[in-house]
């Protein structure tokens, strides 16, 4: 009986195979889904602008991007500062020039920033390749061009408008008229900002053709140069053949000379240089010629990265 109370003898199992180690593994870096509100498109667009317009001045980047439009920003305001300095030790009773003609004196150092500042905002992202993460989401081609062409449009009215500041508060300083000086201070700000909606639409649409910081700054400048060398050349020939009339229509040719002739004659002030315009129609189509450029080169700039 205890025999067969025995405990049969164990079968021995096959041994298992050792476990090869696996070349997936999950590790946990500690990322958590975001439950925060979603700002949308409107945030995204007016980060981008601010951005933009902190990089036109090289805030937040190295010492060195700042160095060229500071510089610039002194070189056109120092000038004005002059003009004040004098017009207060002498109490002239009348600033000796006019606030929109002060720009048309510093049309070239206009053209310089625009050229060295607008391949800062859209050659380096052609460079880099960022525009595919700038359009993944949530913003659109649309709200790109917009945030940079606003951008580009701020520093080119901060940039034309801070000299015209000056002289009107050295015009205060003087102890000038009030009233005469606020007028045609307001005259000098809308000449600052067709500076700049003319100067920023041509200048974007330049860089936006290249990746290259380089060849953007050079196609702009050679732009500007070349476009005020054939205007004065058509207008002092005409005007040496007695066609002194037909000779202010070359002045189209030419953004800088456009801007000032068209304020010129929109507040009739007094002329100086090449400013002036043909006749009344003239004026308006000056006028006409400016928007139809803006609104031009704004839809560009937008045919453009839509196809990007």
């Amino acid at each position: 009986m205890s025999d067969s109370l025995q405990t049969s003898p164990q079968v021995p199992q096959p041994s298992q195979p050792p476990l090869e180690p696996r070349a997936d593994v999950i590790h946990d870096i500690g990322y958590r889904h975001y439950d925060g509100a979603r700002l949308g498109r409107s945030y995204a667009t007016r980060s981008l602008f601010l951005l933009s317009l902190r990089g036109s001045f090289g805030l937040g980047r190295s010492i060195k991007s700042k160095i060229l439009p500071m510089a610039l920003l002194a070189v056109i305001s120092l000038p004005a500062l002059i003009i004040v300095a004098v017009a207060v030790y002498t109490k002239m009773g009348k600033l000796p020039l006019e606030y929109p003609h002060y720009l048309s004196i510093m049309q070239f150092v206009i053209a310089v920033f625009v050229a060295a500042q607008s391949p800062v905002a859209l050659s380096r992202d052609l460079r880099f390749m960022t525009l595919p993460l700038y359009f993944s989401r949530p913003l659109t081609s649309r709200d790109y061009v917009r945030a940079k062409f606003a951008a580009m449009f701020s520093a080119m009215f901060i940039l034309t408008a801070l000299p015209i500041l000056i002289m009107w508060v050295g015009s205060l300083l003087a102890s000038m008229s009030f009233g005469y000086n606020l007028e045609h201070f307001a005259y000098g700000l809308v000449a600052a900002a067709l500076y700049a909606l003319l100067y920023s639409g041509i200048g974007l649409v330049i860089a936006s053709l290249t990746p290259r910081r380089g060849f953007g700054v050079a196609a702009i400048i050679a732009l500007f140069l070349i476009s005020e060398a054939v205007s004065g050349i058509i207008y002092g020939v005409l005007t040496v053949k007695g066609h002194d009339h037909a000779a202010h229509w070359a002045i189209m040719i030419n953004p800088g000379s456009l801007v000032d002739s068209t304020v010129t004659w929109l507040f009739n002030l007094r002329r100086q240089g090449l400013a002036g315009v043909p006749s009344t129609l003239g004026g308006y189509l000056f006028i006409a010629e400016i928007v139809l450029l803006a609104a031009a080169t704004y839809g560009l700039l937008v045919r453009r990265y839509r196809k990007i």
